[in-house]
């Protein structure tokens, strides 16, 4: 998948309130880019669209609230404003908000819910982690599984499911993805929900995303 496919395309609007709004992230689109005048990001493109929004506030801006993978696809949250930016991190931190994905693995996995707790190292630091997953179809050569990260390290789900013998397909970081008969051109991993209580409101917000045409179309190439 081309890495700047996706840069200047209008992108679907999931959930918006007076103090949030929620996009679809498609993969091969950076979610904040690394540097001033570099490649578009999905910051970007948001950003782009809600200027040109007639009911757009002059001046106000949209502020990423947290950040998803690259190959990743689905659900990144701003805010519109730094302090509804601020607290929706907080609550990040905290683990106030439960987040959703689905992934594709390789293999047969024996357990059909667990959990994987293991450190990860981030800087020098080896820090505590912790995933929890539900198998939601075995097919013959790979799993489709549900995953609640309960922490939020960098790279997690991708390497707690490498550490049990399961990376997931089309990965290319943590496993050699010219190891697998299973193809896939990005690591197959969507974000696919997110709940927390509205910190202004106190209503739950629920925001749930479809997987990607990619994914959907694998899918359908192997349904075995």
């Amino acid at each position: 998948m081309s890495k700047r496919a996706t840069s200047g395309k209008p992108v679907i609007n999931l959930y918006e309130d007076d103090h949030y709004a929620a996009f679809f992230k498609p993969a091969g689109l950076l979610a904040v880019a690394a540097d001033r005048g570099g490649e578009h990001s999905l910051c970007d493109v948001v950003n782009s669209q809600f200027r040109g929004r007639p009911d757009t506030p002059q001046g106000m801006k949209l502020h990423p609230c947290h950040r998803i993978d690259r190959d990743t696809s689905g659900i990144m949250v701003f805010a519109k404003g730094q302090t509804s930016r601020d607290t929706l991190m907080d609550m990040f931190r905290n683990k106030a908000v439960k987040k959703t994905y689905v992934a594709f693995v390789h293999g047969r996995i024996k357990l059909r819910r667990g959990e994987i707790s293991s450190p990860i190292r981030e800087g020098n630091e080896l820090k505590p982690s912790l995933t929890r997953y539900v198998v939601l179809e075995q097919r013959t050569r790979y799993a489709i599984v549900e995953i609640h990260p309960e922490t939020g390290r960098t790279n997690q789900i991708r390497i707690h499911f490498k550490e049990i013998g399961h990376p997931l397909v089309g990965e290319n970081k943590f496993a050699f993805r010219k190891d697998f008969a299973l193809k896939f051109k990005r690591t197959a991993l969507h974000a696919a929900g997110l709940e927390f209580v509205h910190p202004v409101t106190g209503v739950e917000v629920k925001i749930t995303a479809q997987l990607s045409t990619d994914m959907r179309n694998f899918l359908e190439r192997n349904r075995q």
